[in-house]
Formats: structure tokens, sequence, C-alpha cells
């Protein structure tokens, strides 16, 4: 069974880079014919020519939502960050911009050092006519790969090697194809922000507790707890300077060497 990551895919992993570190795709040379007129670019061996490039790289910029979820850190990020704003119980503070832009930044952080790697493995050799475009696209995998895969439960991985039926050989960590390593990953990382959810709340349930008895034995009945007990949890949040253990616990729960 072969465990190369599809053509598609490699592509558009390819590509990906091309995206985030080129700025964008530089045109191939070009030929005059007789007329003085331009000719098609000259593609090379194991390289796509500007025209496929461009219509791969328009591809990308359609399907960059589902890449950004399935095969970053961005999931993780995204959903802690919603459970903070959920224990502290202000619900529309910080707005979902704000939430949404610190979780890309800090994916990018996160994913820079693998980025990198792809970029200096992959792409620059693609570019200068170095390695052919499935040899370019399979490091970019593998490189990739290496962060899905350290990023992931055991369990996950056994559970969709044993959904897609992998013998022994194929179930070894360097040979998962794509097809069990992102699915594993994105369970995984739902497992994971779930738990750091609820540890998160944990402190501030008790402040919602605290309160809730205090006003139950005063006799105020009519007072909802929540009033009172949010000032409380900010207060709280702020003198733990509690965006900066969150944002350091993000960064340094993730694996990217």
């Amino acid at each position: 069974m072969t465990t190369r990551a599809p053509r598609a895919v490699r592509i558009l992993l390819l590509l990906i880079v091309a995206l985030l570190f080129a700025g964008a795709v530089q045109a191939a040379p070009q030929a005059t014919d007789m007329t003085g007129g331009l000719t098609q670019p000259l593609s090379e061996e194991g390289r796509m020519s500007t025209a496929v490039e461009i219509a791969v790289l328009l591809t990308i910029l359609s399907l960059l939502p589902a890449i950004l979820i399935t095969v970053t850190s961005f999931t993780r990020i995204i959903i802690v960050m919603s459970f903070v704003r959920r224990a502290l119980s202000t619900n529309e503070l910080p707005p979902n911009p704000v939430i949404i832009g610190l979780s890309l930044f800090l994916t990018t952080f996160v994913m820079a050092p693998v980025a990198t790697r792809i970029h200096e493995k992959a792409w620059i050799p693609y570019k200068a006519g170095e390695m052919a475009m499935d040899a370019a696209g399979e490091t970019a995998w593998g490189e990739l790969r290496g962060f899905l895969i350290a990023n992931t439960r055991e369990s996950e991985l056994e559970l969709f090697a044993d959904l897609a039926k992998l013998d022994g050989g194929a179930r070894a960590t360097s040979e998962l194809p794509l097809r069990v390593v992102v699915p594993a990953f994105v369970t995984s990382e739902l497992k994971t922000s779930f738990q750091m959810g609820f540890l998160l709340f944990l402190p501030f349930l008790v402040i919602d507790l605290v309160i809730a008895s205090v006003l139950l034995s005063m006799g105020m009945f009519m007072l909802p707890p929540v009033m009172v007990s949010t000032p409380f949890k900010i207060l709280l949040f702020v003198l733990v300077d509690g965006w900066h253990l969150m944002c350091e616990s993000l960064v340094t729960s993730f694996v990217t060497t």
C-alpha cells in the first residue's frame, strides 16, 4: 500500500508555503517566437507551468480555512480562548474579531518553525529547479506529518489506523497516510482543548459557588449571582496576568521540533 501523499495534496502543501513566504508566484521564463510574440511559459522537468501554479494557488485560497482548521494549531487555541471568555461570564468580551485575530497570530507563531523547515527543504530547492515537484511535495508533507503526529495521541492514531484497516507495516509513525493522520490530529486537538477548558473553568466555578452561597445566606434570592461574581472573576484573571499565562500555556503545549 502506498504511503505517499496524493499528488493534489502535495501540490497544495507546496503552494501553501509559496503563499506564506514567497508572497506571489513568480513568472516562468518565456520564449519569443519568430514574429516577436510571446509563446507559452517554458516548463522545466518536474515543474508546473505558471498557469497551473496560479490555478492551484487560487484553489488554495478557497481551501485555506479548512487547511487552517485541520492541520494547524488554530483549533486548540481558539477553543481554549472561547472557554476562557465563557468562564469569565463575558460572552461578548473580548469580541469575536479580537479572539480570532489573536488566535491567528498565535497559530502563526506556533507553526513558524514547521513552515520554515518546509520552506528551506521543499520550496527553495523546488523554485531553484534542484528538486522535482513530487519530491518537494513529499518533503513538505513529511515535515507537516511530523508536526501532526508529535501533537496527536497514540490512541487517536490507533483508532483511525484500525478504521482504515492498515496492516502492521503501514502503522509505523513515518508511514501513516494523510487520511489517518489528519482526522486523528483534529480529534486529539478537540480532546486536548476541552481538557484545558475544564481546568480553566474550575477556579471561576469556585468563585461562582462562593458568591451564590453568600447571596443565599443573605436572603438575596432575586439577585443573579453572575452579576456579583463577574467583577471578582475579572479581577482574579487580571491579578494573575491571565492572558499572559494562557498564551504561554497554549504556545508551549505544542511540539514543533
